[in-house]
C-alpha cells in the first residue's frame, strides 16, 4: 500500500477537484497530473492561464483561482498482474480522503470528482455530501470520451 499526496488548498478554496489516486507518473514526479499526457494541467492553464512548468507554479495556479486538489484513495494500491498500474479499475482502497475536514477548513461548496471512479468512491463514503458534488469525465489520457467543455462550464460557474 501507497499513501498518496497531501492536499493543496488553503482557507480560501471555494472548489474542491477531487482525483481518485495518483498514477505511476504522478508518483514519480510527486505530484498530481503528472503524466504530461494527462490533460489536468493544460486545461487549468487555458482556463486561468498562468504557469505550470513547475510544481510551485501548479500549485499557485490552483491556489490563486481559489481550487483545492486531493485524491480520495489516501492509501492504497494500485496493480495488475503483480505490476504497478494507473488504471483506476485495478485500484484498491484503504484509506479514504477526510471530505468534511478539508469543508470544514476552507470555503468549498462545490466537489468536481475528476472521473467515475472518484465519485463512486466519494459517494460510497460521504453520501451525506452528494448534492455538493459533480462528477465530470477523467483527465487522463486513458479515457477517449474526455469532454474539454463540461470542465470548462463548471469551473467557470
Amino acid at each position: 500500500m501507497k499513501d498518496g499526496f497531501e492536499p493543496v488548498f488553503d482557507s480560501n478554496s471555494t472548489i474542491l477537484i477531487l482525483g481518485s489516486f495518483p498514477s505511476v507518473l504522478s508518483f514519480k514526479q510527486g505530484f498530481y497530473y503528472g503524466n504530461p499526457r494527462n490533460r489536468f494541467w493544460g486545461l487549468m492553464q487555458e482556463i486561468f492561464g498562468g504557469q505550470i512548468d513547475s510544481i510551485p507554479n501548479k500549485k499557485q495556479l490552483i491556489l490563486n483561482n481559489k481550487i483545492a486538489l486531493w485524491d480520495i484513495v489516501l492509501n492504497g494500491e494500485n496493480m495488475n498482474n503483480g505490476k504497478e498500474s494507473s488504471s483506476d479499475s485495478n485500484l484498491k482502497c484503504e484509506i479514504v480522503a477526510d471530505i468534511p475536514w478539508i469543508i470544514k477548513n476552507s470555503k468549498i461548496k462545490k466537489v468536481i470528482c475528476n472521473g467515475k471512479k472518484a465519485y463512486e468512491l466519494y459517494c460510497n463514503y460521504y453520501p451525506e455530501l452528494v448534492d455538493i458534488a459533480v462528477c465530470l469525465p477523467s483527465t487522463s489520457p486513458a479515457n477517449v470520451r474526455f469532454d474539454k467543455d463540461s470542465w470548462v462550464n463548471e469551473l467557470s460557474k
